[in-house]
């Protein structure tokens, strides 16, 4: 089992940044491929971004590049991902995910997720 858990979310101007952490325990942390994805109101979840195992390789979801960056701290057992240039359009639960297997973005293939932490970008 895998427990996760997020912080960092909140309010926040269009055009500023947050800085999201998911705290991983129960596994090796290095096993996991680690994703996160948002879920705004009356929408589906979407992917966001993913990292590697090793941190050596990232994708992102076309709305977030080059403002998101995802990174991993496998000796502090955390991802993080680093917003810059938020939009309202950015406003959702943001989730953090894990799986053992894919380094993919589909949310069907991450087996552990945390609960979530609100984002809101205002205007």
């Amino acid at each position: 089992q895998v427990q996760l858990l997020e912080s960092g979310g909140g309010l926040v101007q269009a055009g500023g940044s947050l800085r999201l952490s998911c705290a991983a325990s129960g596994r090796t942390f290095s096993r996991l491929v680690m994703g996160w994805f948002r879920q705004a109101p009356g929408k589906e979840r979407e992917f966001v971004a993913r990292i590697s195992r090793s941190g050596g390789s990232t994708y992102y979801a076309d709305a977030v590049k080059g403002r998101f960056t995802i990174s991993r701290d496998n000796a502090k057992n955390t991802v993080y991902l680093q917003m810059n240039s938020l939009k309202p359009k950015d406003t959702a639960v943001y989730y953090c995910a894990a799986n053992a297997y894919r380094a993919v973005a589909d949310p069907s293939a991450y087996d552990y997720w945390g609960q979530g932490t609100q984002v809101t970008v205002s205007s």
